[in-house]
């Protein structure tokens, strides 16, 4: 079968380069083992049936015997015996020589036992990974990149098409960025994957995280509840009071103990407000928007199919945005990106706001139809004309925004007069 290049890729090879180890996080089933494979020259898999005893025993006697092997050496699901951790580091530290090491595994690691004695800091470098991004799965053609976009203001864009119509950017949404899903299969069976990641999270690794029983059933009602209220400012109270409407008397430390689970399997990614100093604290809005590491997970919690969400736009709205999420942060997580969001009680909103490393950042609105253009870009004008004028009153200034994009599912990229650039996510790429 033929690999999918990966943005990761690049950013694992680099963190190679100048660290001993490197662990990649992220989602079960998102590649990042097979990523992983292709930059490693010697494997060891902890939860292979056929090892895995032998394994944890050695790791128990001496985990230093698990290490050798032809460097980079590759320790699948490490955090089956956390005391690899530390056995990797002072490898690390005995040999003094990079790439020696990649970690992979699909959960962060609570160290409530003590087995990790150090945080690996300049040793042990961390990465995120990300399901597939629309252009990782050749869906979209790249004919934009973010970065460049960044790079230079004066790009032009103009006229510059995507392929995808909305129907199917209603399936690629629906499916996910799963590799196991562009495999060669039906429709059908493609659509099954996000199902069943949604089925095995709620039945078994919502329990095995921390080996804590949890209910299953309610499981499915806080992600659902999640689903519900994907990509909105939706309080905690108003879903714990929708979960509570199928199972009652469940407290609200209970809900917050099962969404930490699903932040632990990196299922629930919440995306934080950005606060700048350009209006009362009172008026902005500091509540974390809702959302998935990957919006086939709403679907799939939901019950959704491309069908129902086809005869539903503005239910897919939401959905949509999840998606611009998704990609937004695999196409930036090469120059540090992160993504906030800014609303306040005026409406004045902005659905992300993309950072990077070295400060520069971008207003963002994701917008599924063209008749939202409009407003869209009048929201993004309106917060960098407050910033302007806050930095006229004040001694501290604000950085201006080096960007204002409007991501869209329409087919046809330009940047208007005011330089608002009008983006269809199939045309983005890293």
């Amino acid at each position: 079968m033929e690999y999918l290049h990966r943005i990761a890729d690049e950013i694992l090879q680099l963190r190679l380069e100048a660290f001993g180890a490197v662990q990649i996080k992220g989602p079960k089933w998102c590649g990042k083992t097979t990523t992983a494979e292709m930059h490693a020259k010697s494997i060891i898999k902890m939860q292979n049936p056929d090892t895995r005893e032998g394994y944890l025993a050695t790791a128990r006697t001496k985990p230093s015997l698990l290490l050798k092997g032809e460097t980079p050496r590759l320790i699948d699901e490490w955090q089956v015996a956390p005391v690899l951790w530390d056995a990797v580091r002072n490898a690390v530290d005995e040999r003094r020589q990079k790439g020696q090491f990649i970690l992979t595994g699909s959960t962060v690691v609570d160290d409530e036992n003590g087995e990790i004695m150090h945080s690996g800091t300049g040793r042990i470098s961390q990465m995120l990974m990300f399901p597939m991004s629309l252009f990782e799965s050749k869906e979209s053609n790249g004919s934009i990149s973010l970065m460049e976009l960044f790079d230079n203001k004066e790009l032009d864009i103009d006229g510059l098409q995507s392929e995808l119509s909305i129907e199917q950017l209603v399936f690629a949404a629906c499916r996910g960025g799963w590799p196991a899903s562009l495999d060669d299969m039906s429709d059908a069976a493609k659509l099954l994957i996000a199902n069943d990641y949604v089925n095995v999270i709620c039945e078994e690794d919502i329990s095995r995280v921390d080996k804590r029983q949890r209910n299953p059933s309610l499981a499915r009602l806080i992600m659902r509840s999640y689903a519900r209220n994907v990509c909105t400012l939706a309080k905690k109270t108003g879903m714990l009071a929708d979960v509570s409407v199928e199972m009652e008397n469940t407290a609200m430390s209970t809900f917050d103990d099962y969404v930490t689970a699903l932040e632990k399997l990196f299922v629930v990614s919440d995306i934080e407000a950005w606060s700048p100093a350009i209006r009362s604290k009172t008026v902005i809005r500091t509540g974390k928007k809702r959302c998935f590491i990957d919006p086939s997970i709403a679907v799939a919690a939901l019950g959704l199919t491309p069908e129902m969400l086809e005869l539903d736009l503005n239910t897919f709205g939401f959905i949509f945005e999840c998606l611009c999420m998704r990609d937004l942060k695999a196409y930036s997580a090469a120059a540090g990106g992160r993504l906030s969001y800014y609303h306040d009680r005026t409406g004045l909103e902005a659905d992300a706001v993309l950072h990077l490393s070295d400060g520069r950042y971008a207003l963002i609105e994701c917008k599924l139809g063209s008749r939202d253009i409009e407003e869209a870009s009048k929201h993004l004008l309106e917060l960098r004309n407050l910033i302007e004028k806050k930095n006229e009153d004040s001694p501290i200034k604000i950085k201006l925004p080096d960007l204002l994009i409007v991501l869209t599912g329409g087919d046809m990229a330009y940047t208007r007069k005011d330089g608002v650039k009008i983006v269809p996510i199939g045309c983005l790429k890293n």
